[in-house]
């Protein structure tokens, strides 16, 4: 079977930190991968324009908590089910194939899950609480500069 055949129909859409290293070198190996065929949509959660309304309704907190990616059925998937989808359409799923069977599956999961609870502090970031609080602080900054402007512009 041809590869185009394997090809989904619409992009998976991969919610990551742009403001993580890590998640920054995968996310760039990824994009090479795909190399512009457009298969993975990378989205910037960390870019004060993140909409959750476009992304299957992730809020910002709860994208920053776990990786998360939206199937192009709409589906929102999460934790490392997110790489055996990305790899898979990629055509790099045997790096995450092990990952299917059950006991290996269960294993890499939570190992995962406490690689998510101590990113923020492995790379040298605050936590989550004080990023979600300076995110929300910097986003009513423009809000009301940008209310400010309104008001005094209008002739």
């Amino acid at each position: 079977m041809s590869k185009s055949k394997n090809k989904p129909t619409g992009s998976i859409k991969l919610l990551y930190d742009g403001q993580c290293p890590l998640c920054l070198r995968e996310v760039h190996f990824l994009a090479k991968k795909d190399a512009g065929q457009g298969i993975v949509e990378f989205v910037d959660i960390a870019d004060d324009n993140y909409s959750p309304e476009a992304n299957g309704g992730v809020d910002f907190e709860t994208a920053m908590g776990r990786i998360h990616a939206i199937l192009p059925d709409g589906r929102v998937i999460q934790n490392v089910e997110v790489f055996r989808q990305i790899y898979e359409v990629l055509g790099m799923g045997w790096v995450y194939g092990l990952t299917k069977v059950p006991i290996i599956g269960a294993i890499v999961d939570k190992i995962y899950e406490i690689w998510a609870d101590i990113r923020l502090k492995m790379t040298g970031r605050p936590d989550l609480k004080t990023i979600v609080a300076e995110r929300q602080q910097r986003l009513e900054m423009k809000r009301s500069q940008l209310s400010e402007c309104d008001s005094r512009c209008r002739i």
